[in-house]
């Protein structure tokens, strides 16, 4: 559709109208510009009329005056500046007799200031005197550059329009003496205006001179602080001589630092203040200190640390003393500089005894607050002293340990505790504090780091049983010793029993035990009832849990009333809400799901329930909380988060106050016999003498092969195996699957071996060669580089699967192991069949997702990082999904999904344990179908090493834990070794 010009609307143009010329015969235009007086009107029904004021209004007190403004156009037949018809209308409308850049420009100049139009009978004058926009100088400043000239319309006042306008506060003496302020303007560096000074808004000045019949007008912009703003207009501001102290300390300072203030005849002003560095020290009751940096400014207060806009502080100065300040801080106290920080025991008590005073030292300025403790520090070298005593304890020998230092006693329970957490200082009650660095010292806290059964039996006053420079004598005395075997003795007599009674089943309890779970209840009622603990480690899916309540019940119901406290994964503490709930619905349950306030908190909970949930987690922040009440008995759920006796978990569950510890895990061995050992520590503290006794006694000929392989130390290591497992079988119930639940379909297991495509293999080779090197080179010492060396491993695990894990830039690579799992994923959901799906590396799992979307097959996905689980998992059963991607961390507990019948494993884990867990997912009671189980390997890559070693810690879990007589190795030295061959 074309669109042709309405001839009606719309002239020829000639090309003449474009030249410069064709503009001469525009009207000129000007800014008028005068002082206008406001007066009231006699009637208050009517609007303040604003007129002209004259030479003669300025020279007596004009009233209110505005500076005003409005367009002039020049007579055409005078010359002269005239208002006739140049309202703000008239030059603003295009195509008129006026330029247009002149008339652009008025229409911009109205559009800042139009609320300042002057109403009633003031015609088109524009008042500029409450004009804020920062705008309106730069645009006042432009005129000339589109010809408009500034024309003052009064008769006989002369326009000055200044380039630079200093404003300042004069601070001079009157007739009385008293201090007295006014506002002082040099426009060009003349100065103007004396009491007759205006604002417009906080960005420019105006002023005027009379003299004699005429009269000047200056005007100006300059930023105004809002003090000197205040000040402007009026007749002078009188400082009262009591007030004039204040008027020093609190505003000149401010005005001095800003230019804007300078002393009159009479009057002097002090030196201004500059900041010393300061440190406010409070004492707060129970051993707390704060402390926070400031500036003290003399004669003016004290000013937070961080810059701040207060008149009165020089932020220059701070700024420049500032580094000296945080080096004097990094000196003395060897952190970081920390402006503001509460501190607590014996970081509070070496603040104030060492800290604070070798700053006061270095010139700062510290203030103390509340009521100050006598922190001192001991430096003389402790003495230590053990005697043997026999102990009240039916578990252990006592050994007295007496640590003294400058003849104070230092009392060993947090003596001991402070050492096995690590800490570099302990404090005492009375104040004094000492440094646990000391040679004398640091033996006991070698057998701490060594023997880390020590911090494992922390409960009250046993840590106080074991002497660090005899600590061999102490062993065998311990073995040996009557009043140290007691606990033994009890165990002995579980050796010798060949059954159990049978128990009832509780009456409370809604499920039909299956019979292999009736034995179960037979057996932990059984060790209840002689206060004794033990390992229940039936496989994945057999019903651990129901056996589990069934016992709770069966105490309840015989009698117990003290609470029963389930330690789990955060992830599983709702299946055993659930679980209770449904099988056990007389007992009152409660969750503890966050860290408690108190322990009177906890006793509150458990003099209202019969069971108490919890995670490991909030048992861990909880720990003093919990330690403090009674309980029946403790259940430690997945115990195989408490298999490493050094963490901060297994020290939590050690110091629980409980008549039996049941812990309750398929896999009470992942990686080696200390797993095993840890697990004893707690159920039956008294089982084994010590952890190095075991590993000696145990660890040693059994798992590390430590002896020279010969006939002689073959049959040693079959010997200590098998009196191994005698001293357990009593305290620990295993059954299998295939043993106990022979209704349970198949299990199939597969490896699919995937060769790597040519370009992954070559980058493969590559970084295997380099990562080679560098690794052999750390072997020596694997301890202290062992994290590196596992991140080279780790690396190589991940290229297996894919190089685009490692760089994106080689993600085009691909990975030939996803193209053959979503083959079968294919073939499997045509079939009808579902799968899980499980990798150590959720960015793997981001891969397969992402084929899977491109595929259009449908997923369900968990790792770690996903809040909504329960919603993920229950979606995944109804059948929306066919696939379950789950990471093996998040998945391996707490699952139930014998929906599915597939498995693909797609990276092997060091720990066969989890990947049976993996497995027993789907493969375990409720399962109907066969479950076939594929593991993907990448042919010739590390991965296939990491099977072998699977197989072979397979076989020490089999040897140890399931009666058989192979032999195994964790991983040693030579062990990695063998992975990069």
């Amino acid at each position: 559709m074309s669109t042709t010009p309405d001839s009606a609307a719309s002239a020829p143009l000639s090309w003449r109208a474009l030249t410069p010329s064709a503009r001469a015969s525009t009207t000129p235009l000007a800014l008028g510009i005068e002082l206008r007086r406001r007066d009231a009107s006699r009637h208050h029904w009517s609007a303040p009329r604003a007129t002209s004021a004259t030479v003669r209004d300025l020279a007596r007190d004009p009233g209110e005056l505005l500076l005003a403004v409005r367009p002039l156009r020049q007579s055409q037949s005078t010359g002269a500046w005239v208002q006739a018809d140049a309202s703000w209308d008239a030059v603003r409308r295009p195509n008129t007799q006026f330029d247009p850049a002149q008339s652009r420009w008025f229409g911009d100049l109205l559009s800042l200031a139009r609320d300042s139009l002057l109403s009633g009978l003031s015609g088109d004058w524009l008042a500029l005197d409450p004009v804020e926009s920062r705008l309106l100088w730069p645009h006042l400043r432009d005129a000339a550059s589109h010809g408009v000239p500034f024309v003052s319309t009064q008769r006989d006042v002369a326009l000055v329009f200044a380039g630079h306008v200093e404003v300042t506060a004069v601070a001079d003496r009157d007739p009385r003496n008293l201090l007295s302020l006014r506002a002082e303007a040099a426009f060009d560096g003349e100065r103007a205006g004396g009491r007759f000074l205006r604002t417009v808004g906080h960005t420019g000045v105006y002023a005027y001179d009379v003299q004699g019949a005429t009269a000047t007008l200056y005007l100006g912009e300059s930023m105004l602080p809002e003090a000197l703003h205040r000040l402007i207009g009026a007749v002078a501001v009188h400082v009262p001589e009591a007030e004039e102290a204040d008027f020093v300390r609190e505003l000149s300072p401010g005005l001095r630092r800003a230019g804007v203030l300078r002393a009159g005849l009479g009057v002097t002003f002090p030196d201004l203040p500059v900041p010393t560095a300061a440190l406010a020290v409070r004492f707060l009751p129970g051993d707390r200190v704060t402390y926070a940096w400031q500036w003290r400014y003399e004669g003016y207060g004290r000013f937070p640390f961080a810059a701040g806009d207060d008149p009165v502080r020089d932020g220059a100065a701070e700024t420049a003393a500032r580094p000296e300040i945080e080096a004097a801080w990094a000196d003395v106290a060897g952190t970081a500089f920390i402006e503001t920080d509460s501190l607590h025991d014996v970081d509070a008590a070496e603040f104030v005894a060492h800290i604070a005073p070798a700053l006061e030292e270095r010139g700062v300025d510290v203030s103390y607050h509340g009521e100050r403790r006598n922190y001192h520090e001991l430096a003389g070298d402790p003495e230590i002293r053990i005697t043997t005593v026999e102990s009240t304890d039916p578990d252990w020998f006592d050994l007295g340990v007496i640590v003294t230092i400058e003849g104070r006693t230092i009392p060993f329970r947090p003596l001991f505790t402070a050492l096995s957490k690590g800490q570099k200082k302990m404090k005492l009650s009375d104040g004094g504090y000492f440094s646990l660095a000391h040679p004398a010292l640091q033996r006991l806290k070698d057998l701490i780091d060594e023997c880390t059964e020590l911090a494992e039996w922390e409960t009250g006053p046993r840590i106080s049983r074991y002497q660090v420079a005899l600590w061999d004598d102490f062993e065998d005395l311990a073995d040996e010793a009557e009043p140290a075997i007691t606990w033994r003795a009890t165990a002995e007599g579980l050796r010798n029993a060949h059954a159990v009674p049978a128990v009832a089943v509780p009456q409370g309890l809604r499920a039909t035990l299956r019979p292999y779970q009736q034995h179960g209840l037979d057996w932990l009622a059984f060790l209840w009832a002689h206060k004794l603990g033990g390992i229940l480690a039936d496989d994945m899916g057999l019903g651990k849990t129901v056996q589990i309540l069934a016992l709770l019940q069966h105490a309840r119901e015989s009698g117990e009333r003290r609470p029963f406290l389930i330690v789990a994964p955060t992830s599983v503490t709702d299946t055993w809400v659930r679980e209770a709930r449904r099988f056990v619905p007389d007992l009152r349950l409660g969750v503890v799901a966050r860290r408690p306030r108190s322990a009177a908190t906890i006793a509150r909970l458990a003099a209202q329930h019969d069971v108490l949930v919890t995670s490991y987690t909030v048992l861990r922040l909880g720990e003093d909380a919990f330690a403090e009440a009674q309980w029946a008995g403790l259940i430690l759920d997945e115990a195989h988060a408490v298999k490493n006796a050094a963490t901060l978990q297994h020290l939590a569950a050690a110091r629980i106050r409980a008549d039996v510890t049941f812990a309750v895990t398929g896999t009470p061995m992942e990686n080696s016999l200390t797993d095993l050992w840890a697990l004893l520590s707690l159920v039956a503290p008294g089982l084994f003498a010590s952890a190095q006794r075991f590993r000696r006694d145990y660890v040693q000929p059994i798992e590390r092969g430590k002896v020279a392989e010969n006939a002689e130390n073959g049959a040693h290591r079959a010997h200590q195996l098998e009196r191994l497992r005698r001293r357990i079988r009593p305290l620990v119930l295993r059954r299998t699957k295939d043993e106990v639940a022979p209704d349970l379909p198949p299990k199939q297991e597969q490896v699919l071996r995937v060769d790597l495509s040519p370009a992954h293999r070559a980058l493969y080779d590559v970084v295997l060669q380099r990562e080679r090197q560098k690794i052999l080179g750390l072997l020596r010492d694997l301890d202290r580089n062992r994290f590196i060396v596992f991140r080279s491993l780790t690396l190589l695990r991940m290229l297996s699967l894919s190089p685009g894990l490692i760089d994106e830039t080689d993600a085009r690579i691909g990975s030939r192991k996803i193209d053959v799992l979503l083959e079968r994923i294919t073939e499997m959901q045509a079939e009808g069949h579902r799968a899980l799906v499980f990798s150590q590396f959720t960015s793997y799992l981001a891969l397969v997702a992402r084929r899977l979307e491109k595929e259009g097959i449908p997923y369900a996905y968990l790792d770690g990082a996903t809040r909504q689980r329960p919603a993920v998992i229950e979606g995944f059963r109804s059948g929306e999904q066919p696939v379950f991607l789950i990471s093996l961390k998040a998945g391996g507990v707490g699952l139930t999904l014998t929906e599915a019948d597939y498995v693909f494993l797609l990276d092997p884990w060091w720990n066969p344990a989890a990947e049976a867990q993996a497995i027993d997912r789907t493969h375990r009671i409720g399962q109907d179908n066969t479950v076939l189980v594929y593991r993907l390997i990448a042919t010739d890559t590390i991965e296939e090493k990491v099977l072998a070693l699977q197989q072979r810690k397979a076989r020490l879990i089999t040897a140890v834990m399931d009666d058989e007589n192979l032999f195994a190795q964790t991983l040693t030295a030579d062990d990695i070794r063998g992975l990069l061959d």
